[in-house]
């Protein structure tokens, strides 16, 4: 008799992630019982990943997983806050023991280091994708948001930018030959979820944004929310060093305006904030770049004087 959907997810979704005090009922009933804790707002996010859009069909299951639970922290890290249970919606087209082994290790490694559970979600036969929702807390006066920016403020970026879009080209083309195209690869199956970047960033940062969709097409929702425009220097994008090997300084840096999939943080700090972000930066671990200034007026400019091209407006899905 063949495994039934209920059978799957107790074999390979239940009891994932970290075990924690305020599940109260996790998989297995008709919805979760969870304990919000006081003087806390509960920040949510969902993201929906589809095979052949977020992600290519033939990436490592693994890392399918993994980024399935990390696009979704990276929303939490833009908000400052702190990651605490997951909901799953799997869709496959059939059942897969292999499959479902590999995906269901990715997933429960990246939520152990952060302290998630998985406390529901649904299996279901279809095209293959999954939509994952997240919910943390955060200080209701804490929370990071778009809106604030405000004129003179630092334009800031954590990581380097461009690694993803340029990896899925070479992977795309079935050039993985070198360690540095690997590299790249590396950075659009796994994307690192900047947690306890954006915790720190509470108090500092006058708004904040997760990269998602490239950084001009970010920015700008970032810019217009608050109400501002902003300044870019092109030569400070943090790009690396395998990117500027492989595709050359130029189309680095292309990439790093343009390109999607980074999940890093993009936010703007105030003069005064910025010795402190110098510490918060030593504390976790992040390497962190001033990239341009917020400015009078709306959207987005180069210091020199340049327009940004035309083809830099990011990844749009419609």
């Amino acid at each position: 008799m063949a495994a039934t959907e209920f059978d799957l997810i107790r074999h390979y979704l239940t009891g994932l992630g970290a075990r924690r005090d305020d599940v109260r009922l996790g998989v297995g009933d008709d919805a979760a019982l969870l304990q919000a804790p006081s003087g806390q707002c509960l920040a949510m996010s969902t993201d929906t990943l589809v095979a052949g859009v977020h992600f290519p069909e033939d990436a490592p299951v693994a890392d399918i997983g993994h980024k399935a639970l990390a696009v979704n922290l990276s929303d939490l890290a833009a908000m400052g806050a702190e990651p605490a249970w997951a909901t799953l919606s799997l869709t496959l087209p059939q059942p897969d023991a292999a499959w479902l082994e590999a995906f269901a290790g990715g997933l429960d490694a990246l939520a152990r280091a952060h302290d998630v559970a998985l406390v529901g979600g649904d299996l279901c036969r279809g095209p293959l994708s999954m939509t994952l929702q997240i919910t943390g807390f955060v200080p209701a006066d804490k929370a990071l948001r778009r809106a604030g920016a405000r004129v003179g403020d630092h334009v800031v970026v954590s990581g380097t930018l461009g690694d993803a879009a340029l990896g899925l080209r070479y992977w795309q083309a079935g050039e993985q030959a070198s360690d540095d195209q690997r590299a790249l690869a590396a950075r659009l199956h796994r994307p690192t979820p900047r947690v306890a970047l954006g915790r720190g960033l509470r108090g500092l940062a006058s708004a904040c944004i997760d990269l998602s969709d490239g950084l001009v097409s970010d920015l700008d929702h970032l810019l217009t929310a608050s109400g501002v425009g902003a300044s870019l220097n092109e030569a400070s994008l943090p790009v690396s060093d395998a990117a500027r090997r492989v595709a050359g300084v130029t189309a680095a840096r292309q990439a790093a305006l343009t390109g999607g999939d980074d999940y890093e943080l993009c936010f703007t700090v105030p003069d005064w904030a910025m010795p402190a972000l110098s510490s918060v930066a030593a504390d976790t671990g992040s390497r962190l770049s001033v990239i341009g200034r917020v400015v009078s007026g709306s959207g987005l400019c180069l210091a020199d004087g340049r327009s940004l091209p035309a083809e830099a407006s990011g990844y749009r899905h419609f």
